[in-house]
């Protein structure tokens, strides 16, 4: 039976995860809208990673016999000025997602729970990844972003980004 504190945890990452889902898909419309479809591609990808994150933490709830209690999901508050803007605001995103993950992991470790910590392994490297791919797009916007062609490139080459589900085991 798992904690109610890690229980608690995770019915908040499912919340997280939900609102990451749509905070990258609102991010996804603003490049779309702006004619830039790669960078679109890109997020509306990373929607879909997010949606099945939130449903992996779903499963693992149901799986120990637990009913995940949903709650709201807030729609996006974000304005942006400029193209890097939405790609920033991810990499912050996502470096908040990495602290709540941690988080779980902490209070797992607390409580001797060596099932949950092994779930959760896959998601602490799945954050370096998704820390590291978005600061790339960060990096490469400030490198290349103000160049017509440089821009031209970088959005063809994030719209060659194709979907994967997630390979998770629970």
């Amino acid at each position: 039976m798992l904690d109610q504190k890690l229980v608690d945890l995770f019915n908040r990452q499912i919340n997280l995860e939900w609102y990451s889902a749509y905070f990258y898909l609102d991010i996804s419309d603003y490049y779309a809208d702006k004619n830039l479809n790669g960078f679109g591609n890109w997020f509306s990808i990373q929607t879909q990673e997010e949606r099945d994150h939130a449903m992996l933490f779903v499963k693992y709830l149901l799986n120990n016999g637990v009913k995940p209690a949903l709650q709201d999901v807030k729609a996006p508050d974000v304005t942006f000025n400029d193209f890097s803007e939405p790609a920033k605001a991810a990499l912050a995103h996502e470096k908040k997602v990495t602290a709540s993950i941690n988080e779980i992991y902490a209070a797992a470790y607390e409580q001797k729970d060596f099932r949950t910590m092994q779930f959760l392994d896959w998601f602490v490297k799945e954050q370096g990844e998704e820390e590291k791919n978005t600061e790339d797009i960060v990096k490469r916007y400030e490198l290349f972003g103000n160049d017509a062609k440089g821009l031209y490139l970088l959005d063809s080459e994030l719209a060659a980004r194709t979907y994967a589900p997630a390979t998770l085991v629970i």
